[in-house]
């Protein structure tokens, strides 16, 4: 943390907290005067790697304070993935650089407006005012305002709900990422969470030890996963009734569990899969952590999970599946100290409990040990910290400190509180923490981070997004209606006329010696159809890329799709498209699919031998590496990545070498400071010690003259000499005062200099981390693209593989591809 100068204007300049790797988060206050000061109070980015914890009752400003730094965050390029149980989140989608009355009008309420004795469009004007007056006093401009809107792309999912961007983690428990399987305490998570998960969504507590459920599907899954391969809901209920494994422990399958009851519980999880009521959860997007934090484009998201719709056990369904994948996403990413990326949790009490273990708490506390590691920083927030495991909570750095509500919720804060400064190695001084904790009003906050020397008690500053309050189902579906059309003009795309297309329920003979492969469906779409196979040719091939003088040396595998469902295209691989490195395929059709004709190209095994020849020639000629380079850091990007993938590395690294050189700086200047200080000190202390010797000597003088004019007046008759004498000696100590107070004036002159010199060595130091600021600029760094064909000589082509392709036809002939 780090405070501005104190400036001349109550109103904060831009120049202070508009600095990148900073969170301008409000100004310090004087809790003694009540009222704030003009020091801001700008958060280093990189202290909520060590995650961060929001308490706060109703009305504390907890809400605004977390809207506040998650703005901060995208405006710093940081992405965040934030889980909303009760709406409150869906208002960083109500920011308006323009403050124009219209723009609030729908977001407020008739019945607050007829209170205030307004009508509705008054009321809009009024608030348009007040939102764009409150900005401004905090120093936040319109542009401000569209800084943030366009530096990243908010979006609201609604899992199992169309009203928002529809999201779904029931179309497959894909297999988890080598880095999982190859950790032994890490696959244990994932399996368990993945079972305890269902199992809650199906109404069952189930012991990961106890119970047989939860142990057959944990094997399941465990199994099927080493071999990487991923299982559909459909596919867990087959292999419930019949188990790829043979044993369970020490006992054979059917002592385990036999096959009536194995029965039993596949025929619970198909009937909570076919409810007409839970086909919401099979539409929309597949859940994947990488495009929850970026756009195709690389654009940092703020992507806001609305689960306040859901039920009990589907809200801890999600959320446990949910953190399972973060980790598993984190573990394939590189260790850094800086902040990549944000998880933000509101109302998080129910999910991490200080004595039950639901299925979301181990994720939960291996996130808190693990992902500082990985840059990865978890923020939470809760009205009721006495429901929260403070043990685990020991493990966060930053507390923001809100109003809290009873002295049972203060004392759980003091324990998680001391437990952080524990796990530090900070002091910890309770009482005056209780103290400061009781003092607290509304949008006044206490921040104890182990980063700092001593906590912070600070106002939050004005949010940039209209508080309008949680919002309901149908204002999340008119916020997200544009985005909704946008996704379904560009699956209209992936949709083709097949009138005339001939099926048949029986698959058609390939050529001997030619392999097929059944594409698994990746999505699915709502309404009835028809579902088919349409063929298609499977190219395979692996290429190897040598630069030395960038260090590359490496095999690349490459799997390109040609569709063939109309005929073999003239142009062959020209018209195929890349394969989705997530794609899986099966070696037996799915139930329910027809069949369409093979056409008369694929028939013959020598003309698709043929076919498959000319992928060498195409993979030489277009599939070149593009290796890019950073001048401004002098690195190579991995092998491999595509323009945005590289400039999203590029951005981690510029945001690490930012944070060194800032620290280095930092260091640099502070034992200068430290120095400038101890002089500061003494020059004061020499003021008080002049100002006293002046005070003392003025008021020698002063009497000393009073008692020669007061004897003049009284006349008394003494020696002339004697007089005299008097009045020298009076002359000779104002002589003395007026020394003195020229002695106070060097020395006040010197400590002003000596402050100068201080201001000059903040601006000085405030510069320099500018510079780097610009120097190290994720928005305008430049890439180098540097191309490497692959070699030809080693270049591999694989068999021809005829690839069966899932589609759904309407009534009206149009098709979808599901995939």
């Amino acid at each position: 943390m780090s405070s501005s100068p104190s400036q001349t204007s109550s109103t904060p300049s831009p120049e202070i907290f508009e600095k990148l790797a900073t969170f301008y988060l409000g100004r310090e206050y004087d809790l003694a005067a009540g009222k704030a000061l003009d020091d801001l109070l700008l958060y280093d980015a990189k202290d909520l790697c060590t995650h961060a914890m929001c308490v706060g009752m109703t009305g504390s400003g907890k809400t605004g304070l977390c809207l506040s730094l998650l703005e901060e965050a995208a405006i710093d390029g940081i992405p965040a993935i934030c889980i909303d149980p009760k709406g409150d989140l869906a208002n960083l989608m109500l920011s308006f650089p323009d403050m124009k009355p219209e723009d609030f009008l729908p977001w407020l309420e008739q019945g607050e407006a007829t209170r205030k004795g307004m009508t509705l469009p008054e009321f809009a004007e009024k608030t348009a005012e007040t939102w764009k007056n409150g900005l401004a006093s905090w120093g936040q401009t319109p542009d401000r305002v569209a800084k943030f809107k366009e530096a990243a792309d908010v979006a609201i999912y609604t899992p199992g709900s169309n009203n928002g961007i529809a999201l779904t983690v029931l179309k497959s428990f894909d297999a988890p990422p080598e880095e999982v399987i190859s950790d032994t305490d890490a696959m244990r998570e994932r399996v368990t969470g993945a079972a305890s998960g269902l199992l809650t969504l199906l109404g069952m507590e189930a012991d990961p030890l106890l119970s047989r459920e939860h142990i057959l599907i944990s094997s399941i899954l465990d199994h099927c996963w080493r071999e990487g391969r991923g299982v559909s809901i459909g596919d867990l209920i087959g292999l419930i009734s019949s188990p790829p494994i043979t044993r369970v422990g020490v006992l054979d399958l059917d002592t385990f569990m036999p096959p009536s009851e194995r029965a039993k519980l596949a025929m619970t999880l198909n009937n909570l899969l076919a409810s007409p009521a839970f086909s919401s959860w099979l539409e929309g997007e597949s859940l994947s952590i990488k495009n929850l934090l970026y756009t195709p484009e690389g654009k940092p998201k703020l992507s806001i999970l609305s689960i306040a719709h859901l039920g009990d056990q589907e809200r801890m369904f999600f959320v446990t599946i949910l953190l399972n994948e973060i980790l598993a996403w984190m573990r394939t990413q590189s260790g850094t100290s800086s902040l990549r990326a944000m998880l933000y949790m509101d109302e998080v009490a129910g999910y991490f409990p200080p004595v039950a273990n639901p299925p979301s708490k181990p994720p939960m506390l291996t996130l808190l040990k693990q992902a500082r590691a990985f840059g990865l920083g978890v923020t939470l927030a809760t009205q009721n910290p006495v429901d929260l495991d403070y043990k685990g909570l020991s493990n966060i750095g930053t507390w923001f400190l809100g109003r809290l509500q009873t002295e049972r919720d203060k004392a759980r804060v003091l324990e998680g509180l001391e437990g952080a400064a524990a796990q530090s190695g900070k002091p910890f001084n309770k009482s005056e923490m209780e103290q400061l904790l009781a003092s607290l009003g509304s949008r006044v906050f206490l921040m104890n981070n182990v980063h700092d020397d001593a906590p912070t008690v600070f106002q939050t500053r004005w949010a940039m997004s209209f508080l309008a309050g949680p919002l309901a189902r149908d204002q999340i579906a008119t916020l997200m209606e544009d985005r909704k059309k946008q996704l379904a003009e560009a699956q209209t795309g992936k949709q083709e006329s097949v009138a005339e297309e001939h099926t048949s329920p029986s698959r058609p003979v390939l050529p001997t010696g030619i392999g097929e492969a059944f594409l698994v469906p990746s999505r699915y779409v709502s309404g009835e159809g028809r579902r088919v196979y349409r063929a298609a040719l499977l190219g395979e091939g692996s290429m190897h890329f040598v630069r030395s003088s960038a260090g590359v040396d490496q095999w690349i595998d490459a799997r390109r799709i040609l569709r063939c469902g109309q005929g073999v295209p003239e142009d062959i691989w020209e018209s195929s498209e890349t394969l989705d490195p997530d794609a899986e395929w099966v070696a037996d059709p799915e139930e329910g699919f027809d069949f369409t004709d093979l056409p008369d190209e694929l028939r013959g095994a020598s003309k698709l031998k043929s076919i498959q020849k000319q992928l060498k020639d195409y993979l030489y000629r277009h599939h070149p590496m593009e290796l890019y380079k950073s001048p401004a850091l002098n690195a190579y990007a991995p092998p491999g990545v595509n323009e945005v993938e590289a400039r999203l590395h590029f951005q981690q690294a510029a945001r690490e070498e930012r944070d060194l050189q800032t620290e280095k700086l930092r260091d640099k200047y502070a034992s200068k400071m430290k120095s400038l200080e101890g002089k500061i000190r003494t020059a004061e202390d020499r003021i008080a010690r002049e100002e006293a010797q002046y005070e003392s000597a003025r008021m020698s003088s002063i009497l000393s003259i009073g008692t020669s004019i007061l004897s003049a007046f009284m006349g008394r008759k003494l020696a002339s000499r004697t007089n005299v004498s008097k009045v020298s000696t009076a002359a000779r100590g104002a002589s003395r005062a007026a020394q003195q107070r020229s002695d106070v004036k060097r020395a006040e002159s010197a400590l002003e200099q000596l402050q100068i010199d201080m201001q000059e060595l903040e601006d000085e130091l405030r510069h320099e981390i500018d510079q780097l600021g610009q120097e190290f600029d994720i928005e305008k760094l430049e890439l180098e693209t540097i191309t490497i064909p692959p070699r030809k000589s080693d270049l591999k082509i694989g068999a021809p593989v005829i690839l069966w392709t899932p589609w759904q036809v309407d009534s009206t002939g149009e098709a979808t591809a599901l995939f």
